[in-house]
């Protein structure tokens, strides 16, 4: 540590270059935190322990729809508490670019998600209007809707009638009480009974049951002893966390781990090129003065680690300020996610890796130059050769 104030200065000889550099490595470093976090959180999920809300859905696929008859016998699985049968419904407001997550759902819905904040009076009018719907409130202020509005929607799986045009009655609006959950405001509830019967062409299935549980300790148990009702049918169950089901709904979309390696790795690919060459450059700019240094006494390897510090030091500062500023922007994040992506802050293991990256990349972009000046001649410096 001694040597702070000689690397720190050789750092910034070339505070232009330096800066830019800097800015390049914040960028790269704020998009891995991004990207490493929403991979972590896609990668969680899959244990059911602990949980007292679970989802079972087909073990085939998330669009494969079940009988409803089994919801009898789910509620029967001793620890049920409750269980309320939903739909995906998937129509679209008017263009395609207006796409919000629109459903149809059992009666108790709202019993089973008490942080959905709804007043008694649009409770009650939701449950009495056949074709009634309710939004959450930050859709409604999106599209300007009010109680007592037609809110048309396209269908894009189920006709009724021969047609695409469905319409429904808005009702009432709720509130997401948790603030880093308010993208879940964007979504459409309407009446599972409606849709049983005024599609054309499903009858009596549902995509999933959202079950709640007495005992969060013995989810595993329950889980297990859902799954057993269709062994061996052609409707198998698969039980769930939330945000498992969630991340599978996405992943029908893309494979987001491999869309994150391939960014990421394009990142740092150009990361090491542009920090390889600020390093190389800023080294053969000093040749001089490194000779100097091994005038007055410093070894070989003394100079080595000086070179090496100096660009693992770059990596580190630039990497730790853009980890910094993901970690300030992951909740929101989160928060626009609807769910998905159930992270408060940036996770430990992408802090380790980060910084394990900072350092290796420090390493190999500053290993060159290092040799490089490690091996310089005396004599051949001072004279320019």
């Amino acid at each position: 540590m001694k040597y702070l104030h000689l690397i720190w200065a050789a750092l910034f000889r070339s505070k232009t270059r330096t800066v830019l550099t800097l800015l390049s490595v914040i960028t790269a470093f704020l998009l891995f935190g991004l990207l490493d976090s929403v991979r972590v959180a896609f990668a969680a999920g899959g244990e059911v322990a602990g949980y007292d809300r679970m989802v079972v859905a087909s073990r085939l696929s998330i669009t494969q729809m079940l009988p409803m008859r089994l919801e009898s016998q789910i509620k029967a699985v001793p620890g049920v508490n409750k269980a309320v049968h939903a739909a995906w419904f998937g129509g679209i407001y008017q263009d395609q670019r207006n796409f919000f997550p629109n459903m149809s759902v059992g009666p108790g819905f709202f019993e089973i998600y008490p942080e959905y904040e709804i007043s008694p009076a649009h409770l009650k009018a939701f449950e009495t209007t056949r074709n009634g719907a309710v939004v959450g409130e930050s859709l409604a202020q999106r599209y300007g809707w009010k109680v007592g509005d037609i809110v048309p929607l396209q269908a894009t799986i189920f006709p009724t009638q021969g047609s695409n045009n469905w319409e429904f009655k808005l009702v009432g609006t709720f509130k997401v009480i948790d603030s880093k959950r308010k993208g879940e405001e964007n979504a459409l509830y309407f009446r599972w009974d409606y849709f049983n019967e005024a599609n054309d062409f499903v009858k009596d299935r549902v995509g999933w049951w959202m079950v709640q549980l007495d005992d969060p300790s013995q989810s595993d148990r329950i889980a297990q002893a859902i799954d057993k009702l269709s062994e061996n049918s052609d409707h198998e169950t698969k039980t769930q966390t939330e945000q498992a089901f969630n991340q599978a709904f996405l992943k029908q979309f893309a494979d987001v781990g491999m869309i994150v390696s391939g960014i990421m790795g394009a990142v740092f690919f150009t990361l090491l090129l542009l920090t390889g060459n600020t390093m190389a450059q800023a080294v053969r700019e000093r040749i001089p003065e490194l000779a100097v240094l091994k005038t007055i006494g410093f070894t070989d390897r003394s100079v080595l680690m000086l070179v090496l510090t100096e660009s693992v030091l770059l990596l580190v500062l630039g990497g730790v300020i853009g980890l910094a500023l993901a970690a300030m922007i992951m909740p929101i994040v989160s928060a626009v996610s609807g769910g998905a992506i159930a992270l408060g802050t940036m996770p430990e293991i992408t802090w380790a890796f980060g910084i394990a990256l900072m350092i290796v990349i420090g390493l190999l972009v500053g290993a060159l130059p290092a040799m490089r000046a490690m091996r310089l001649n005396i004599v051949d410096a001072l004279a320019g050769r």
